[in-house]
């Protein structure tokens, strides 16, 4: 006998539309796992949605023997500004497997290394910008990160310099967060006020995001290069197997892919100065950790492996944020009849959505102790080895995930050092808490900082 899966009261044919708000669906979401626990489910316009927040769940949906990434609600809204593109394809449309091929082998640990320079380097001109800020200056924490994001991607993997950490913010920024929002927003709508009310400006975003892409290839032609990077990929790759490229429109759906996908890490980089001045010795850690390795030396990518504690500050940081929130999963289309989860504990349909909801599984009181509670240490050396596969999924997993994870992960790594290596920083509201909202991410909300020379 299975254990019936816990469901808030809902009404007739809207069902649980009340207990998520559109405008901040995830935090919903964690206020649903807080009160009904591992496992959940909803019916929100006559579709029943099973969300999970346990490890042992999570580690158990993550096994692609029986269950696969899930296209649907949201990502399928968003193939309006990129199609068929690594983050959106379904399960069964052959490009992926062309696009992966193509894009994928500029993407690897080795590979990514070779843009250490100009993530440190644009993270220095932040750095430099803050500085020279009069003293009781203040800044958004996100916003000044989602500048710094936005520059290094379009020139690390687009060979473009925006020069858009001062001035006016580029419109891409902006787009990217009216298309995602909207993208999360239509799927709880009925279809006609979406095309009435709505369809207006998810089209503008959307093709604002596309122009971005567009002047990228443009750039690209008028000032010819032999850099071998992502845009060239995109241009001028083949796939090994099939032999064939990307065309035009193609390549604009995975160059506006890109910036999509790495919105995720300024989110991690905010949170994480938020975590650190809550807990101000983890900053002293880190800065004698960072002052003993690098010093006054220049600041290089053979460094990298030799800031655990600084490699335990983001880890815990992805774990209590969960700046990437979730990720979709269902059977294996070859599965019939009920499927069994949990030891045999619960049953879904086949063909069943189900949301793994980062938030819980990241506070699975089985694997943390104090799951509350900041403490880099539990991700440094044997202690985050021994953690469970599904408590490490913070960029998704198998097949499907995240193709960006090790550029993302180097660019939170420089960036958090280059920022306690060079600036001190003081809540602009000393009693601020955490508050998060977003879309295909999770950031921190009205959370402003001074920002000075570290030590002044």
């Amino acid at each position: 006998m299975t254990t019936p899966i816990p469901q808030p009261p809902g009404v007739p044919l809207l069902g649980n539309i009340s207990d998520v708000d559109p405008s901040n669906t995830w935090v919903s979401l964690q206020k649903l796992w807080e009160k009904y626990g591992e496992i959940f489910k909803i019916t929100v316009l006559g579709q029943q949605i099973v969300f999970v927040g346990s490890v042992a769940l999570c580690e158990e949906l993550c096994d692609e023997k029986r269950f696969r990434k899930y296209v649907g609600g949201p990502i399928v809204e968003i193939r309006n500004a990129v199609h068929a593109s690594l983050f959106t394809a379904f399960a069964d449309e052959p490009i992926w497997d062309v696009h992966h091929r193509i894009l994928a082998p500029l993407l690897t640990p080795t590979t990514v290394a070779n843009h250490f320079l100009q993530i440190r380097d644009c993270a220095a001109e932040l750095t430099t910008k803050w500085r020279d800020l009069p003293g009781d200056a203040s800044v958004s924490a996100v916003g000044e990160l989602n500048r710094l994001d936005l520059e290094t991607t379009t020139l690390c993997f687009y060979g473009r310099k925006l020069n858009n950490l001062t001035g006016a913010e580029h419109p891409m920024i902006k787009a990217m967060d009216g298309a995602t929002g909207e993208a999360m927003k239509r799927p709880t709508r009925p279809k006609l006020v979406n095309w009435l009310l709505h369809r207006s400006k998810f089209q503008r975003d959307c093709k604002t995001m596309r122009q971005y892409a567009a002047e990228c290839v443009e750039y690209r032609k008028a000032h010819p290069t032999d850099r071998k990077d992502m845009l060239h990929a995109m241009l001028n790759g083949k796939d090994p197997e099939t032999g064939k490229s990307l065309n035009e429109q193609q390549v604009i759906d995975e160059i506006v892919t890109m910036p999509i996908g790495s919105s995720t890490a300024p989110c991690v980089i905010a949170s994480a100065i938020y975590y650190l001045l809550q807990n101000p010795s983890c900053i002293a850690k880190a800065r004698d950790e960072i002052d003993s390795i690098i010093g006054e030396d220049d600041f290089t990518h053979a460094h990298l492996d030799h800031l655990p504690y600084c490699a335990g500050i983001v880890r815990e940081t992805l774990r209590l944020s969960a700046a990437a929130p979730g990720f979709n999963i269902e059977p294996l289309p070859e599965i019939k009849g009920p499927v069994v989860i949990g030891g045999g504990k619960y049953q879904v349909p086949a063909k069943q959505t189900m949301i793994i909801v980062l938030h819980g599984v990241n506070r699975d009181s089985a694997v943390f102790e104090e799951p509350e509670a900041f403490k880099p240490e539990r991700m440094v050396g044997d202690a985050f080895e021994k953690l469970p596969a599904g408590a490490k999924k913070w960029f998704g997993n198998g097949k499907r995930v995240c193709v960006g994870r090790h550029y993302a992960w180097m660019w939170n790594m420089i960036t958090l050092v280059m920022l306690l290596k060079n600036v001190d920083f003081e809540m602009v509201d000393p009693g601020y808490r955490l508050r998060q909202d977003g879309w295909f991410n999770l950031r921190p909300v009205g959370f402003d900082v001074k920002v000075r020379a570290r030590g002044m």
